[in-house]
């Protein structure tokens, strides 16, 4: 498979889950936490407060690990993604994340000064299909 194709499946296994794992590293151990995903193409947006512990642990080290699509079954489409994640305060993506059903618990409106978002640049994806052997995406 080209690798447009697998950017493809890829992709289609984010647009399909609203919730991935998200793990950083603290004190050289693995923090791992439940967010909403977002996404352009293979780069990921997870929206937090600037007050959260993420914040720093990203500061500290930049290295991430996402895993998205597990339901349940042997067939599940499994994306387990390494990356690099960075703050930022971007008002126009701020605006497009934006999910009022999501974030109005925590923030008042996409304008909150605590309002961030973390982009994430994968390096490495495996996507597995519960049927073959995992194809490895690589930047």
């Amino acid at each position: 498979m080209d690798k447009s194709q697998l950017e493809q499946k890829i992709s289609a296994v984010m647009d399909k889950n609203e919730v991935c794992s998200f793990a950083t590293v603290e004190d050289n151990k693995p923090h791992v936490r439940y967010m909403v995903l977002f996404h352009e193409g293979l780069t990921i947006y997870l929206a937090t407060s600037r007050k959260t512990h993420k914040i720093e642990e990203l500061e500290k080290n930049p290295n991430v690990h996402i895993i998205i699509g597990f339901d349940g079954t042997w067939s599940s489409e499994i994306l387990q993604i390494s990356g690099t994640g960075k703050v930022t305060k971007d008002n126009s993506l701020r605006k497009k994340v934006w999910n009022e059903k999501y974030f109005k618990r925590w923030f008042e409106s996409s304008d909150d000064p605590n309002y961030v978002i973390l982009e994430i640049t994968p390096d490495r994806i495996e996507y597995f299909d519960g049927e073959t052997e995992p194809e490895i995406w690589e930047a």
